[in-house]
C-alpha cells in the first residue's frame, strides 16, 4: 500500500489503521479487497472527506490519496509529506504536529481595596 498525503488546515484529526487492504479512518472501514490488479476508483467514488484522490489498485499494492489535517502548529513534516509505502498492518504513522509552546503562567495581583 502507498498512500500520500495531501495537507490542507484544520485541528481535526486523523487516525488511520491498516488491516491487509482494509483502511479504518477514524472509525469508519474502507475495505478495497474487491478491487483487482488495474481498477480504478474515482475520486468521489469513497464517500469520505478523507480520500483527496482515486484509489488504484496496481498489482498487490493500492495507491491512494488521504487528506492531512494541518495544526496551528503544523511541522515541515506534515506540510510537505512523503508518500508512506510499504505500510504494514496496524496504527499508521503519521507526520506529527510540533509541540505547542508553554504557556506561562502570571500571578494574579488582587486590586487593593
Amino acid at each position: 500500500m502507498i498512500i500520500n498525503l495531501s495537507p490542507f488546515r484544520s485541528d481535526e484529526t486523523l487516525t488511520v489503521i491498516k488491516s491487509g487492504d482494509v483502511l479504518t479512518v477514524n472509525g469508519e472501514a474502507f475495505d478495497f479487497s474487491r478491487m483487482a490488479d488495474g481498477d480504478t476508483l474515482p475520486m468521489g467514488a469513497v464517500d469520505s472527506q478523507w480520500f483527496g484522490g482515486p484509489v488504484d489498485r496496481v498489482g498487490a499494492d493500492l495507491l491512494l490519496t488521504l487528506r492531512l489535517p494541518l495544526p496551528i502548529n503544523y511541522s515541515q513534516e506534515q506540510a510537505y509529506p512523503v508518500p508512506l509505502a510499504n505500510v504494514p498492518d496496524g496504527e499508521v504513522s503519521l507526520p506529527q504536529p510540533l509541540p505547542l509552546p508553554a504557556v506561562e503562567e502570571f500571578p494574579i495581583i488582587e486590586a487593593e481595596q
